[in-house]
């Protein structure tokens, strides 16, 4: 008999009504905005009206070792420890990101966990969901037409043509968009010029809409966006182009966390979706602290591994919000490790300790970033598979003991809420003190101290080079009084290096910096190494290829 596809078990669950799932975490039914049966939106202003004097839940995130072709699980991990900790009597919440259509219909597939640790409906989660997406896209290219028509109607604000930075979005990979020209045609046509395309959750509307407390914070931070520059090098913000009412507007309903349900029926805010490798890579801020009101533990993760999400959750998202981790899971797999340690992906079935040993150090990497660099306890959670041997096993427990964390095999994939209770257990042991987090690096360093404490502190480098263009940039930035804002760096998410191929922990390395960029709404500055972009392509065989729906409407290919 074999095993059911994660989109069979997600059709199959017997999921409760969405108000149910609210009344189970008190949410009066006034603040309930249903999309269907089994989703909802909550209003933002329950927080305020009735939450902000509640005492805050325990905050566990989930982060990872640097992703591999072998998968680690860390939503699934996210979602099964939930499930986990409800059974053992603790109210607890899920907090996570929306997926992107990009990835869906390129390499990753959905974002809804996997096995028996999901959240449903799948189809919908990974799909449209309830527009989010579509309206953070549609206000990044509201923003983008005024911005062209402002210059076509005759550009009172002296805009330079050669030095827009604002560029338009779309929900997908799609490479084709990341270099055009636009503007073609007559005069009454706009004026022509080099222009481009991100994905949606790479634009600073996401990054705005994810550290946003309120409308009014909103329309403050999007006011603040820089969309260009005028000849004089004045910076053009998209409040000089009264753009961000409008922008409110299309984004109020949007700005509410969207409530649903794991398969468990553990109640689950999926809320805002930046990447962590391009942008910050946490969900919402709304989401979240709605969710520490709510119940007595919330567990949300962070993107990519623990030199990416997990470093920008805690420099930019909690030093913004105020947010304390109290624990943290890191995620890994043995297959994970041994591919780390230069086993094709084909071998990774088979025992191979020496390689296991190689790839050992870059999960020690990221226990240490946890540990000694954003000071918080850790447990490392280690996804069970069936070809794991208890020598491979044993072998990662001594190599954590040495550095004081526990290693918890998560079977939650095969077994749900049941298959996380060890993991689940020491979760709760780690969350008894009071948060012990501290910052990488102090935001009134320079701009490049700030790069050098993140490059030399979590990455492991040497040094940090910066191309002629990138120091000009650096100098703009102090000169316009932004040089104290926090740094984000964006960096392939395999390596710890800016080379993907450099595997496990590199050592001897330099981090180059080819050009940085302000998100002077969303309060933080973009630092881009390697060919890092922000407009990804479709592989060689893109997942969409496999995704069909039948006459009955029933959706297969997902996963």
């Amino acid at each position: 008999m074999g095993y059911k596809s994660d989109i069979e078990i997600a059709q199959d669950a017997k999921m409760k009504r969405i108000n149910d799932i609210a009344a189970s975490i008190g949410i009066p039914d006034r603040y309930i905005e249903n999309y269907g049966r089994y989703k909802a939106k909550i209003d933002y202003r329950y927080y305020t009206d009735e939450l902000a004097d509640r005492p805050d839940a325990k905050l566990v995130l989930v982060t990872a070792i640097n992703p591999t072709p072998a998968g680690e699980g860390k939503t699934t991990t996210t979602i099964g420890v939930a499930d986990a900790m409800n059974r053992l009597g603790k109210k607890t919440m899920v907090a996570l990101r929306e997926p992107s259509l990009g990835p869906v219909f390129g390499v990753k597939g959905g974002a809804a966990g996997g096995g028996y640790a999901q959240v449903v409906p799948m189809e919908d989660i990974n799909l449209h969901f309830t527009g989010d997406l579509h309206a953070i896209g549609a206000a990044n290219n509201l923003i983008a037409a005024m911005l062209d028509n402002h210059i076509h109607q005759g550009n009172a604000l002296d805009i330079d043509t050669n030095k827009v930075t604002w560029r338009r979005c779309v929900d997908m990979n799609d490479r084709q968009l990341r270099s055009i020209v636009d503007g073609l045609g007559s005069k009454a046509d706009g004026v022509t010029r080099q222009d481009g395309f991100d994905i949606t959750v790479a634009s600073e509307i996401m990054a705005v809409f994810c550290l946003a407390k309120d409308i009014t914070d909103l329309k403050e931070r999007v006011a603040r966006i820089i969309v260009a520059y005028s000849r004089t090098g004045k910076p053009v913000t998209a409040g000089d182009l009264n753009a961000q009412g409008a922008v409110a507007a299309l984004l109020k309903d949007a700005l509410k966390p969207n409530l649903v349900q794991t398969l468990e029926g553990t109640p689950a805010f999926i809320h805002g979706g930046p990447f962590a490798n391009i942008a910050h890579g946490c969900n919402s801020v709304i989401a979240t602290k709605m969710g520490m009101k709510l119940a007595d533990y919330m567990v949300t993760e962070a993107g990519f591994g623990a030199d990416l999400g997990a470093e920008k959750f805690v420099d930019i998202k909690c030093r913004m919000s105020g947010l304390r981790p109290n624990a943290v899971i890191l995620v890994a797999t043995i297959k994970a490790l041994k591919y780390n340690g230069g086993v094709a992906k084909a071998d990774l079935q088979e025992e191979n300790l020496n390689a296991l040993k190689k790839g050992i150090p870059n999960l020690l990497k990221h226990i240490e970033n946890i540990t000694k660099v954003y000071g918080l306890p850790a447990v490392v959670a280690i996804n069970k598979f069936p070809t794991d041997t208890q020598r491979e096993l044993d072998l990662v427990r001594e190599k954590c003991r040495e550095l004081g964390v526990h290693v918890a095999l998560s079977d939650v994939w095969a077994g749900g809420g049941a298959g996380g209770r060890e993991l689940a257990e020491e979760v709760i042991r780690l969350c008894e003190g009071e948060s012990t987090m501290r910052f990488v690096y102090d935001t009134e360093a320079s701009i490049q101290d700030k790069i050098e404490a993140i490059a030399g502190e979590v990455y492991g480098a040497d040094g940090v080079d910066y191309t002629p263009k990138a120091i000009r940039e650096i100098r703009n930035l102090e000169s316009i009084g932004l040089g104290n804002l926090p740094v984000c760096m964006a960096k392939n998410q395999y390596s710890l290096t800016d080379d993907p191929k450099k595997l496990g922990r590199p050592e001897g390395f330099r981090i180059t910096i080819r050009d940085i960029a302000a998100s002077a709404g969303a309060g933080f500055l973009v630092a881009l190494t390697g060919d890092i972009m922000k407009m990804p392509g479709l592989p060689k065989v893109p997942s969409a290829e496999k995704i069909d729906v039948d006459e009955d409407g029933v959706i297969s290919g997902l996963f």
